[in-house]
């Protein structure tokens, strides 16, 4: 047993360091109120030029393009994940010739630019009008929606596939050792422990496919579908206001915090069990 005689004397706060202000923090200072009074420019600019005409003629027509928009987002992200499903699959098969198919369509698609695809499904697949009325699928090809909507499934299920290729690859390989040691097949303990484990992981990536495509669906304006970028284009070709595009990007802006949040919201949730 220890026994102390003497307290150890208290002792003066230590003195607090002053940092001198270097360059980069000057700049740093520098842009950020640069920034600050371009969006009090731009604030005052949308106050100075507001205009209830044109917001009673052309709102409902921006709304309109909004809806547009999240429809053809949304059908084609589900679209995409069921069809990135076989991909990522044939991409881990031990067969090389669906491993060789798999690997073309996600490098093919990956690494050309989405508005060469949509023009070689809508003005390509366009010149074929015969051979589509033999098989009665003019229908489809005829109309610039589906052809948008048909580009932008097959563009983001090459990059769900890879998505889903690296999160299911990433569970640890204990995790199998240990579903086979408890006597559990290959099928539930895929569907019952590697998968939810791989889209926790995949879960953060999947949130940014999301937001590239909410972007990256602009592009349909050029072949005439009046998402909110048409519904744009339309607008400032009749008044050459060049706000139109302004609201437009603020749309697109709310759009994608929005979904950043409702993101973070879901990964909080489905990963509370890992904060310690």
């Amino acid at each position: 047993m220890s026994v102390t005689n003497e307290m150890i004397p208290p002792r003066p706060a230590p003195a607090v360091l002053h940092r001198p202000l270097t360059t980069a923090k000057v700049v740093g200072i520098g842009v950020l109120i640069l920034w600050a009074l371009l969006a009090m420019a731009l604030v005052s600019m949308v106050i100075e030029g507001w205009d209830p005409a044109k917001f009673e003629r052309y709102g409902p027509r921006y709304l309109n393009g909004l809806w547009t928009t999240i429809s053809l987002v949304g059908i084609s992200i589900v679209l995409g994940a069921v069809l990135s499903l076989p991909i990522a699959f044939a991409r881990m098969s031990k067969n090389r010739a669906l491993n060789a198919v798999a690997y073309a369509y996600v490098y093919v698609f990956r690494s050309t630019p989405l508005l060469a695809q949509l023009f070689l499904i809508y003005y390509g697949l366009g010149s074929f009008r015969p051979q589509l009325e033999s098989v009665g699928l003019w229908w489809f090809f005829r109309e610039a929606w589906y052809c948008g909507l048909f580009s932008l499934t097959l563009n983001t299920a090459a990059y769900q596939a890879e998505i889903l290729r690296g999160a299911i690859q990433s569970v640890p390989v204990g995790q199998h050792e240990g579903a086979a040691a408890l006597g559990i097949s290959k099928r539930v303990a895929f569907w019952k422990i590697i998968l939810p484990q791989a889209l926790i992981v995949a879960l953060r990536p999947y949130g940014n496919e999301i937001i590239l495509m909410i972007k990256g669906s602009a592009v349909v304006a050029i072949v005439t579908v009046y998402d909110l970028m048409g519904e744009t284009r339309y607008a400032f070709s009749r008044t050459f206001d060049y706000q139109t595009y302004l609201w437009a990007a603020i749309f697109y802006l709310t759009m994608v915090e929005a979904l950043r949040h409702l993101w973070n919201f879901i990964e909080r949730r489905l990963t509370r069990h890992l904060v310690r």
